[in-house]
Formats: C-alpha cells, structure tokens, sequence
C-alpha cells in the first residue's frame, strides 16, 4: 500500500478522483454509494475547500481509502 501525503484539499480531491477512475466509478455511482450529491463530489474532487469532513469521510470509506494522521514528533 502506498502512502500519500494529503496537505491541502486539492491533493485529497486528486487522490479521490484517481482512486474513483482506477476502481471504474463514475461520479454518479460513487455518490449513490456514499449517499451524496454528483455536485458535492466534483467539488471535493477540485480541492474545494468548504467541504465537511463527515463528508469527505463518507466519500473515503466507500473507495475504501484509509485515512492515517501522524501527530508531529515531540522533543525529548
């Protein structure tokens, strides 16, 4: 599995939309499977930045993409 580092909203939208594509999913298809509207996944998928995470969580669980978060390494 490849790790992909997601700093900002247009890298998550770049991610979603080629894990949608490489699994043969049109935008209709994913939103019916994740239960959200055609317009709010072109939008996530363009790095809108008004999208809310239940959402977008919604939207990674159906494409089955796992979302990890590092804290930042404390000093000791």
């Amino acid at each position: 599995m490849d790790t992909i580092e997601i700093h900002d909203a247009k890298r998550l939208g770049q991610l979603i939309r080629r894990t949608r594509k490489q699994q043969g999913l049109t935008l209709a298809t994913l939103a019916g499977l994740c239960g959200l509207s055609v317009r709010f996944l072109s939008e996530l998928e363009n790095g809108r930045d008004t999208c809310t995470l239940v959402r977008v969580m919604a939207v990674l669980d159906a494409l089955g993409i796992m979302l990890v978060a590092s804290p930042p390494e404390e000093d000791t």
